[in-house]
């Protein structure tokens, strides 16, 4: 990874074309080309951003394979589709921003993934996270996996100096995520417990670090002996082998039948039942996400039994990431990351978040 900050605008752009991984169709990883693909073009409130590292995420393999959004949008012809949502880089045009010192040229940024549209009730009250018609940079624009990505000049925030790309990158989709989940949703507290579902994932690995540094004593499932090991070394006061045994039972045996007062929860319905069986009265289960099913069923009389409350968490806020990437720059939080693999072996990092062999985020580069 190189630094472009001191280098003239014009010297990164002398040609129309970039180095991208794309796909015109959806499937397997073979549909992931590496080739030359035109630069973005700008709006009139866009910035050109030289990515320098692009994590990925399971959304982008659900693009890749499934999600009818993608197939929509490459129907229409909108194609080839760029993935890549976590992104950090280098400012190096924009069309008038210049009244932001964090779209200036040079500017080391981390992307803000989501793209609200600013006019509706819930984008004025702060909660731009829940507005009906944003867009998802990589999903429904095109995304960081690529030489250069364009955004809104408003998605950019600044790096602090200490904080390295990779590390800048690891942290807007899973971080975000499993801090809205906990800290504005759950409202953890110090001193309580909490259980989170498969550690070694990003958003699990995330929920972690940031339940830690909350002061909670922390329950985590992993599916391998060396993922329990590896979420012990991060921390976890308990950690369940969840393929070997009840994680509930485990759970409730641990705190002599009361159960814990958070559970992070974003598996979905092989998990939900286990996951509720594992809360104490007046427990909070918070909910980001379905990988093995939409349907769960619950006893609604035990629900009101324990005053139970079950809530559900859409990723977060620009003034969430900015709290964290703060954090992250100070050293309060580093995130886990599995590996770095160069830009061009993207269908790699696929296969590993498919075949559930990472702890923590796979980050893509520029060529190694």
């Amino acid at each position: 990874m190189s630094n472009h900050q001191n280098c003239p605008p014009d010297a990164l752009r002398t040609t129309k074309n970039m180095k991208a991984v794309v796909f015109s169709e959806q499937g397997g990883t073979e549909v992931l080309r590496w080739t030359d693909v035109p630069k973005p073009t700008l709006n009139a409130t866009d910035i050109l951003v030289k990515v320098e590292a692009c994590a990925v995420n399971y959304l982008d393999i659900h693009a890749r394979r499934n999600r009818p959004e993608i197939a929509e949008k490459l129907r229409r012809g909108d194609t080839p589709h760029i993935l890549g949502s976590d992104i950090a880089g280098v400012v190096v045009e924009n069309r008038g921003n210049t009244t932001r010192a964090e779209v200036s040229i040079g500017t080391r940024i981390v992307l803000a993934p989501c793209i609200p549209c600013k006019s509706c009730s819930d984008c004025h009250r702060g909660a731009e996270n829940l507005c009906a018609t944003q867009q998802l940079i990589g999903f429904q624009t095109n995304g960081g996996y690529a030489e250069y990505v364009k955004a809104p000049a408003q998605n950019a925030i600044r790096m602090p100096d200490a904080l390295s790309f990779v590390n800048a990158a690891a942290m807007p989709i899973a971080y975000l995520t499993a801090w809205h989940m906990l800290m504005t949703r759950a409202q953890l507290r110090p001193g309580e417990d909490i259980l989170i579902l498969g550690a070694g994932g990003s958003v699990g690995s995330a929920g972690l670090q940031i339940a830690k540094l909350a002061g909670a004593r922390i329950f985590a499932t992993a599916s391998t002996t060396e993922k329990c090991e590896r979420a012990r070394e991060l921390g976890a006061d308990v950690v369940i082998h969840y393929t070997e045994r009840d994680f509930s039972e485990a759970v409730l045996e641990e705190t002599d039948g009361r159960g814990v007062d958070v559970v992070l929860e974003h598996v979905g319905a092989a998990t939900w039942g286990q996951s509720i069986a594992s809360l104490a009265k007046n427990g909070r289960l918070v909910s980001c996400g379905v990988t093995t099913g939409n349907i769960g069923e619950i006893d609604i009389r035990k629900m009101y039994q324990k005053e139970l409350t079950l809530m559900g968490s859409a990723l977060g806020t620009v003034a969430e990431l900015r709290t964290l990437i703060h954090l992250a720059g100070q050293g309060k939080l580093e995130p886990i990351i599995d590996r770095v693999l160069p830009l061009s072996r993207a269908s790699e990092a696929h296969t590993l978040l498919e075949n559930r062999q990472n702890f923590g985020k796979v980050c893509l580069v520029q060529e190694l």
